[in-house]
């Protein structure tokens, strides 16, 4: 998959001979920010004067300053510290109908036609009358934009959910919509991997599904490579979002089937909880899922993705480690309540 030009520049963490250093990215340069701005040794240090941080490096000379190849440096996640995830799910109205349809989400019954006409429907309410499906995910789960993604040694049917990820600049709490730009540093790219079989808790009914373990194991969360500045991204709804597995194309949308755009997300989660410079907000996934194509994530698949303007992710898939985990040793009925092993 062919990287877009980015535009102006980007921001990221990147490590160097074992040492970590922020960097401002110009085409294939890097620029360590310690060497230009006094007193920041990590990205998260660039919010407290956002706007004033960001004209100093729009008029660095990159030569004066020491710019280094960004070839061979390894990209981390672009923010440090890693803050939390903040998850809207069933957020794409296309994605929701295949869903719906793939995992028979609706009268018992129905056929494919008649589950994709019930679940639009439930939806298009849902946008009008209701609030956005928000959870967390926690930094652990975070890994960089080209590291390796762990299958789980239990939980199978690992997917797949590139997901256009805001990054939170000023802290935020109960904002209004009108105002929740004001509190949005950039963007970056983030790939919400999911096991399937360890959504649903059929052991306690009542709590219903269970994202914490489906979505919160190591190397879960792709992100990055950058952080592209708002200012750069004139309208994130036109942002391309592209995935394919194995040079198959699985994922092909514009961000624009949003049912609650993203000064709704941050309305609304604001009104809930406080949310910290460096949090991720990430928008819900376009249709494409494996759920959708019945194939999920194998040892030795390659995922290769794309936000137009915000950079590439390149994943290698490994296989379960073969070693279960003292928690399921000696609960094989557990294990095989969790869909196994992945394959």
């Amino acid at each position: 998959m062919e990287e877009t030009q980015l535009n102006g520049f980007a921001l990221g963490t990147f490590e160097d001979a074992g040492e970590q250093f922020p960097g401002a990215v110009f085409g294939d340069v890097v620029v360590d920010l310690r060497t230009v701005l006094p007193g920041i040794t990590r990205i998260s240090d660039l919010f407290a004067d956002w706007d004033a941080h960001l004209d100093t490096l729009g008029s660095l000379d990159r030569a004066a300053a020491g710019a280094r190849p960004l070839a061979g440096l390894k990209v981390l996640p672009p923010v440090q510290p890693v803050g939390t995830i903040i998850a809207a799910g069933a957020n794409y109205r296309e994605h929701v109908i295949q869903m719906s349809v793939a995992h028979q989400l609706g009268a018992e019954g129905a056929d494919a036609q008649q589950l994709a006409t019930d679940a639009a429907a439930e939806i298009d309410e849902r946008g009008r009358t209701g609030d956005p499906y928000v959870w967390t995910g926690i930094p652990s789960a975070v890994c960089g934009a080209y590291d390796e993604v762990q299958l789980p040694d239990v939980g199978g049917s690992v997917d797949w959910e590139l997901e256009l990820g805001v990054v939170i600049g000023r802290r935020a709490h109960r904002v209004a919509a009108a105002d929740a730009f004001d509190h949005v540093a950039g963007y970056t790219i983030v790939n919400d991997v999911t096991s399937r079989a360890l959504v649903p808790r059929n052991d306690i009914a009542m709590m219903g599904t269970d994202w914490f373990r489906a979505k919160n194991q190591p190397t879960f969360f792709p992100t990055g490579p950058y952080v592209v500045p708002k200012k750069f991204v004139p309208d994130p709804a036109k942002l391309r979002i592209r995935l394919s597995l194995n040079g198959k194309l699985m994922q092909d949308a514009l961000a624009d089937d949003l049912l609650f755009d993203i000064p709704s997300l941050i309305a609304y989660a604001s009104s809930v909880a406080v949310l910290q410079p460096g949090d991720v907000l990430i928008t819900g996934s376009p249709a494409g899922n494996g759920s959708h194509w019945g194939r999920f994530l194998q040892d030795g698949d390659v995922m290769e993705a794309e936000i137009s303007g915000l950079g590439t992710q390149r994943s290698v898939v490994r296989g379960p480690s073969g070693q279960l985990p003292p928690w399921y040793v000696d609960r094989p009925a557990a294990v095989a309540a969790a869909g196994g092993a992945a394959s």
